[in-house]
């Protein structure tokens, strides 16, 4: 069974009434400027806001006991904090990339610091909650702000456990994810039936499913979105790297491929946050440097996409 749906609150009512009569340009969730100049978006769910750049940790992080490799790591969230980056995503099906997450925390003293995103994946849904407890520890975290159900496995139990981890406190919020532009009809039923906070799914300037149905209802329903795969685990990269960025791009601050890429996608007003992984500290301070002024617009966007789609 679905946990009953959240009624839509005013909040989100008006929002969509707003999105209808003006448009993709006028978003109910606008980005806003912090102090170190990151740009933040305001999670549905509740009043606070998150930098639009976020960190993933599939591969990057897997370095096992490698003191040289988690020193690297380590390095790569200090200059992630450093520039105002809070969410950080990991999975138990990511190797040791938990117990990397929770050497670099340790190190920098940064616990405080992290919105811990983080997932259960298990297809016995009774072990879900030692799971849950096993990747707290590795991360060296009391609790996590945001525990996912991984690819929708076991996903109606999964959820089941997450919901009763948030009514007693042990979890922020809660939410599911899908990679590969996979199962899109299956998270559309389960956003608009079921009660999460977050969803998380891939989205970039290629990928572009996401845009028909999934994002409005986000939208819709007060749901936050995470934006994964924004590189195509670096396919997407490599294929444009040999391509001259257009001349145009120098009006939205892209200096690079990546930048130009994800400024794309965390201009999409019902993105909460993109999570490129990354093992250098240069590429991590790019990243970030894409979720500052200025962003483009929709008409900016569909450039930036037929530029894209016609190299």
């Amino acid at each position: 069974m679905f946990p009953q749906p959240r009624p839509l609150s005013r909040r989100s009512l008006l929002g969509g009434l707003l999105a209808l009569a003006a448009g993709a340009t006028l978003p109910p969730f606008a980005a806003r400027g912090a102090a170190d100049g990151i740009l933040t978006r305001m999670v549905p769910a509740t009043s606070e806001t998150l930098p639009l750049v976020g960190l993933g940790s599939w591969i990057t992080f897997n370095v096992g006991d490698d003191p040289v490799l988690l020193e690297e790591c380590t390095a790569v969230m200090e200059a992630f904090f450093a520039g105002g980056g809070r969410m950080i995503d990991s999975s138990p099906m990511y190797g040791s990339s938990q117990a990397t997450i929770g050497h670099g925390l340790a190190e920098l003293d940064a616990a405080e610091q992290v919105y811990a995103a983080d997932k259960i994946w298990t297809s016995s849904p009774a072990e879900g909650p030692a799971q849950a407890a096993a990747s707290r520890r590795d991360w060296g975290l009391p609790r996590f702000d945001l525990l996912q159900v991984h690819n929708l496995v076991a996903w109606e139990e999964n959820l089941e456990t997450l919901q009763a981890m948030k009514a007693a406190g042990e979890v922020r919020h809660v939410g599911i994810t899908t990679s590969h532009g996979r199962r899109h009809d299956a998270i559309e039923r389960i956003m608009r039936e079921a009660n999460i906070d977050f969803v998380q799914l891939t989205y970039n300037i290629v990928d572009r499913e996401a845009e028909a149905r999934l994002l409005p209802l986000a939208r819709e329903r007060g749901i936050g979105v995470i934006a994964n795969r924004p590189f195509q685990q670096k396919r997407l990269i490599r294929r444009l790297e040999g391509e001259p960025l257009p001349d145009w791009a120098a009006e939205i601050g892209a200096g690079n491929w990546a930048q130009f890429i994800l400024k794309f996608i965390i201009s999409h007003p019902d993105v909460s946050c993109a999570i490129p992984a990354t093992t250098r500290v240069e590429h991590v301070r790019e990243n970030l440097a894409a979720a500052r002024e200025p962003l483009p617009d929709a008409e900016l966007r569909r450039r930036m996409a037929d530029y894209v789609r016609n190299l």
